[in-house]
C-alpha cells in the first residue's frame, strides 16, 4: 500500500463509520490533508461493512500525476487491501461530486453507494454534468447522495481558489525594480 505520510494510513479497518456524517468528516480530513499539501482540497473514503478500508486525498501536483484524484487514490488502496478489483458493497465518501473520471473509477469498482458534500458544476459527472452513476444504459449503477458537511466543504474550497487567485494578482502586480 502507498504511504503519503497523511492519516491514510493509520487505523485502517478498525474506525467505524456508522453515517454519512461521520463519513463525510472523515473525507474532510482528507481533504484538509490535501490543503496542507497545497492541492486543491478534496478528500474520500472507502467504506466496507461500516468499517473504513481506505483514505486520499488529491495529490495531482505533489505526485505530478492528472489521475491522483481523491476518489482514484481511496479506490486504489481499498482494492489493495481487499485483494481484488471490486469493492461490491462499498460506500464511497468523497467531500466534491465525482468529475468524469472519478465516476467511472467508481462504476469499474462496482461500489455500492456514492456520498458527497457538494456539486462541481464544472467538473461534476453524477449529477452537475452527467450522470455516470445513475445512467440506465451503465452496466453498473449505484446509489448516490449529497449534502453533509457541505458549509465547511465549500468553505475549505472557496478559501483555497480565493488564495491562489489573490496570490496570483500579487505576482502580476509585483513592480519591476530593476
Amino acid at each position: 500500500m502507498e504511504r503519503d505520510g497523511s492519516a491514510a494510513d493509520r487505523s485502517l479497518g478498525s474506525v467505524k463509520v456508522a453515517s454519512d456524517r461521520e463519513g463525510l468528516e472523515l473525507a474532510v480530513v482528507e481533504a484538509r490533508a490535501a490543503l496542507a499539501l497545497d492541492e486543491v482540497p478534496v478528500g474520500a473514503i472507502v467504506v466496507i461493512d461500516g468499517l473504513l478500508v481506505a483514505r486520499g486525498h488529491n495529490r495531482t501536483r505533489t505526485d505530478c500525476d492528472p489521475t491522483a484524484h481523491a476518489e482514484v487514490l481511496a479506490l486504489r488502496r481499498a482494492a489493495a487491501v481487499v485483494g481484488a478489483q471490486r469493492l461490491v458493497g462499498a460506500t464511497v465518501y468523497t467531500t466534491v461530486e465525482p468529475c468524469f473520471m472519478c465516476a467511472g473509477a467508481l462504476s469499474h469498482a462496482r461500489v455500492a453507494r456514492v456520498v458527497w458534500s457538494v456539486r462541481d458544476p464544472k467538473f461534476g459527472g453524477v449529477i452537475s454534468l452527467g450522470n455516470v452513476l445513475t445512467d440506465p444504459r451503465m452496466n453498473h449503477c449505484c446509489q448516490t447522495a449529497e449534502g453533509e458537511c457541505a458549509d465547511e466543504v465549500r468553505a475549505l474550497l472557496r478559501g483555497f481558489f480565493e488564495d491562489k487567485r489573490r496570490k496570483a494578482r500579487e505576482s502580476t502586480n509585483t513592480p519591476d525594480l530593476s
